[in-house]
């Protein structure tokens, strides 16, 4: 018997060829063209039955070596297909995720490289580039020099970082939130060891008021508890309603309190000439957090919290064990994983970076312009036709509005039509107790034939 230990084989069992690698990233890169080029003629909303879904995508554990593209098939015409499209002209549901192909390319380009940015020592340059593109937000929207932030998979992680971060800086206490508030952010307060929220009742324009959180400040001051922060929100989902930020900004800054804004889908429009204005006030956050996967045109997933108190993330998150030392950040440099509670994390800024280079922040303005505009051509479709109610006018690229005369479950029937149809997908929200129907107009490929189209089948739908 030999006395050499055995070797390694030579050959990688994970390998494939140049040239295969190129021919399937081909094969790739034109599905993905196809399905661009081809979106609208697609249904904005698909589903399918568990059955036909495992049967297709599911089965024995694969053991030996399969056929690639057969198997990308099989993802692209039935996994893909079985989902929202959110990038199509008429997905108005919710909140849609236009994604630019630049953007594309710069996920493509980070998952290619196996781009981290977790540490400086370990990704100096996605570090680097996430650093850039924070700071051009923050120039963007206005917050003093200094302001910190980090990238995060989506509003839900973002804005309960940012509250953590609150909490490590001003201790616990009483959060308030409004009845319009994000449901994620309760869930996470909840989740998080937040004990003492208090939940405020909106009235008629559906956002906090100062003197109502004032009062509950005065009130829990009086009862001993310890108010800490306040969440605004910067376009409610429901309705894209603005919480008044330059009172709420003065309030905490009188009162000694955290001032948190949820600008998940809302903020972006402050780059905007038309939703400046009213968004004044933003500046004034504490902490901010906006999605770059709805109105900055990334694909899924990019959240952003930007801090305006210099270290805070750092003081609540910043973990340096000995297995992290020979990448810990020295002077001058960054550790991302001691922004958040995520140590592994990829380059999620690539995608935004290239999205600026390639065209520049004056024509994402004009694209989140458009978007505000297209809510305004709805609500006048609406206003045209006497058989319509505007419930909500149009507000950051949303507007709510109702069949005169129809029921809740009407309403209900009437969107699941259309969106079982594939022309269009919307959705309803209930509005003090009332079941309306809701427009998001936020994708700049939407035109008014678009919006037309939708309103004629859904008024078909009520007979």
């Amino acid at each position: 018997m030999s006395s050499e230990p055995p070797g390694p084989e030579d050959a990688d069992p994970l390998g494939l060829e140049p040239e295969e690698m190129r021919r399937l990233g081909y094969w790739v890169v034109d599905r993905v063209v196809e399905h661009i080029e081809g979106r609208d003629e697609q249904a904005a909303l698909s589903t399918d039955s568990p059955e036909r879904l495992q049967a297709v995508l599911g089965g024995p554990v694969p053991t030996g070596p399969g056929d690639p593209v057969e198997a990308m098939t099989a993802l692209v015409e039935v996994a893909l297909a079985a989902m929202q499209h959110t990038d199509h002209a008429r997905f108005f549901a919710r909140v849609p995720g236009p994604s630019s192909y630049p953007a594309v390319l710069g996920e493509w380009l980070g998952t290619g490289f196996q781009a981290i940015a977790a540490s400086w020592g370990g990704g100096a340059g996605t570090t680097t580039v996430e650093l850039v593109v924070l700071e051009w937000l923050r120039q963007l929207l206005g917050l003093p020099e200094g302001t910190e932030g980090v990238l995060l998979s989506g509003g839900s992680m973002a804005n309960l970082t940012g509250l953590l971060a609150a909490r490590h800086e001003t201790g616990d206490g009483v959060v308030y939130l409004s009845d319009q508030t994000h449901s994620s952010i309760g869930r996470g307060l909840a989740t998080t060891g937040f004990t003492d929220v208090r939940v405020l009742p909106t009235g008629d324009e559906l956002a906090l008021t100062v003197d109502q959180v004032a009062a509950a400040v005065a009130e829990d001051r009086a009862a001993g508890r310890t108010p800490t922060i306040v969440v605004a929100t910067a376009g409610t989902t429901n309705t894209g309603a603005v919480d008044p930020l330059v009172g709420l900004a003065d309030l905490c800054a009188a009162e000694g309190l955290w001032f948190h804004v949820d600008g998940a889908y809302g903020a972006p429009a402050a780059l905007a000439p038309s939703g400046r204005p009213v968004l004044v006030g933003l500046d004034r956050a504490d902490s901010l957090v906006l999605d770059g996967h709805k109105w900055l045109f990334q694909p899924y997933d990019l959240g952003v919290l930007l801090v305006r108190r210099p270290g805070a993330l750092e003081r609540a998150f910043s973990m340096n064990p000995e297995y992290l030392a020979d990448v810990t950040a020295g002077d001058g440099e960054v550790d991302l994983r001691n922004r958040s509670l995520e140590l592994s994390r990829r380059g999620r800024a690539l995608k935004l970076w290239l999205t600026f280079r390639t065209y520049g922040s004056d024509a994402l303005a004009a694209a989140i312009e458009r978007g505000i505009v297209l809510a305004e051509t709805a609500q006048a479709l609406l206003e045209a036709d006497p058989a319509w109610e505007v419930v909500t006018p149009a507000q950051l690229g949303i507007v709510t509005f109702a069949r005169v005369g129809a029921a809740d479950a009407d309403h209900v029937c009437a969107a699941d039509e259309l969106t079982v149809s594939g022309y269009a997908a919307l959705s309803t929200t209930v509005l003090q107790g009332r079941t309306v129907l809701r427009l998001c107009t936020i994708n700049p490929r939407t035109t008014s034939e678009d919006l037309a189209g939708t309103l004629t089948r859904l008024a078909q739908s009520f007979g």
